[in-house]
């Protein structure tokens, strides 16, 4: 086959089509409309470039459609164009997207248009979508506007920063009812709540679990809880390196509890062992650390609503 054949042929057949052949699904939770995530089991693959490109975030392998044939099926790289043919028009079916409106080529930098957003407040669109939705603790919620983590994203979505060392804001986790995604234009280093130097460094995937895992634990003293976003990229990686380097310090992988979680966690040990710093694994009691704290409120409400039910106790009558 010529080369310009094969071109053809990987813009005709997309990564989508086959993970759908080899029986994953979308995972609709995880994904982004840049990024999304294909399940199997316990087997992972990210979906990137608009369906032209992959990886998987457990290991270090990505690549084209045809490189995804051979990691998948074993085969080697003329089995992989002829599996690619026979998939030629099969188009699986794809999520519905609900993208938020935003700047397709913003101008200014992250820090400036960060600085155009309002703080949430008591009742705003954001502030509810915290509290009602996620369940988080109105003490959480000041405690992390006070810090300057939080602004009002577009309807009713959450922005949540990400710092440098210098507390910069890179970019930032967008989080919302109906859509999931990271800044344009930003970089991922570090969502960051608590004592700036702190020696209990909690790392979490999500902002929101960083801020769930906070409540758990009564926004703990000397801790720093913070969020990769749900990647881990060099400038993430350099930074948490810098946090385990400090004296007397104790990383703590709280990532989620799934097979992606895990591999994070270990890569966490892996710096924890680098730096000589003190490690602990710390797993949710549910898959995240946000559905953990909103089974506890649910638990906590109807144990209040069990107390409120009960029958008041009454002197029996004189005879």
């Amino acid at each position: 086959m010529e080369k310009n054949e094969v071109e053809k042929l990987k813009n005709r057949v997309p990564c989508a089509a086959v993970l759908a052949r080899a029986g994953f699904a979308v995972d609709l939770k995880e994904s982004t409309r840049r990024a999304v995530k294909y399940r199997r089991g316990d087997d992972i693959i990210i979906v990137i470039h608009d369906g032209k490109g992959w990886f998987d975030p457990l290991s270090d392998v990505k690549g084209d459609v045809f490189s995804l044939i051979q990691h998948l099926d074993g085969v080697d790289f003329v089995e992989a164009l002829g599996a690619a043919s026979g998939l030629v028009g099969f188009m699986p079916v794809e999520p519905a997207w609900t993208r938020l409106a935003r700047d397709r080529e913003p101008h200014a930098s992250p820090l400036e248009r960060w600085h155009t957003r309002r703080k949430p407040w008591r009742g705003s669109a954001t502030w509810r979508y915290l509290r009602n939705e996620r369940l988080l603790p109105e003490v959480v919620l000041r405690t992390t506007i006070h810090q300057d983590r939080l602004r009002e994203g577009p309807y009713g979505s959450m922005w949540a920063a990400h710092v440098d060392d210098s507390g910069s804001v890179t970019g930032w986790e967008e989080r919302g009812p109906d859509w999931r995604g990271f800044s344009t234009g930003g970089t991922k280093v570090l969502f960051r709540l608590g004592s700036t130097d702190a020696f209990r460094l909690c790392v979490t995937e999500a902002a929101i679990d960083a801020m769930s895992l906070a409540a758990f634990e009564g926004l703990r003293e000397g801790s720093l809880y913070l969020s990769t976003g749900g990647g881990w990229s060099p400038t993430t990686e350099a930074a948490v390196r810098v946090l385990a380097e400090r004296p007397g310090a104790q990383l703590v992988a709280a990532t989620d509890d799934n097979p992606q979680g895990e591999a994070f966690a270990d890569r966490l040990r892996a710096i924890a062992e680098s730096a000589d710093c003190d490690w602990l694994r710390l797993k949710p009691p549910a898959e995240d650390w946000n559905d953990a704290w909103k089974a506890k409120g649910l638990k906590d409400k109807e144990r209040r609503g069990g107390r409120r039910g009960l029958p008041h106790a009454r002197r029996p009558r004189q005879g």
